[in-house]
């Protein structure tokens, strides 16, 4: 079995490498948030975190306006027909403003962080 030196060994490239590397000083936030770095990590904790505030933001400001209902209702023993009508009819139109804040604020949110992610 004949012994091949090392520099004799020949290499044949057939096509274009798959990855090649940028210069040093730039960087793809979305290749960091697909090879799941530690900055691509911040990226997407970012956003959840911005979600998160939403989606909280949204839960106290409902837990104010429907959590003294009980309350309020207690102290008008003999308003059945009142209790009905502010459930009915007047906690729909908070409800219905805050799911629209909601979706418009995560949206905004998620286009915040396409358009920090993209190639500019």
């Amino acid at each position: 079995m004949p012994h091949q030196d090392p520099t004799e060994r020949r290499v044949v490239v057939t096509g274009p490498p798959r990855r090649t590397r940028r210069a040093s000083g730039y960087y793809r936030p979305r290749t960091e948030i697909d090879e799941q770095t530690t900055l691509g990590h911040t990226y997407v904790r970012s956003l959840m975190r911005s979600q998160l505030r939403a989606g909280l933001t949204v839960f106290a400001v409902l837990g104010l306006l429907i959590g003294p209902l009980p309350l309020l209702f207690a102290a008008m023993p003999d308003a059945r027909r009142v209790e009905w009508a502010v459930l009915g009819f007047g906690v729909y139109v908070p409800l219905v403003l805050l799911a629209r804040w909601y979706v418009r604020r995560a949206e905004r949110n998620e286009r915040d962080f396409v358009r920090l992610v993209e190639d500019r």
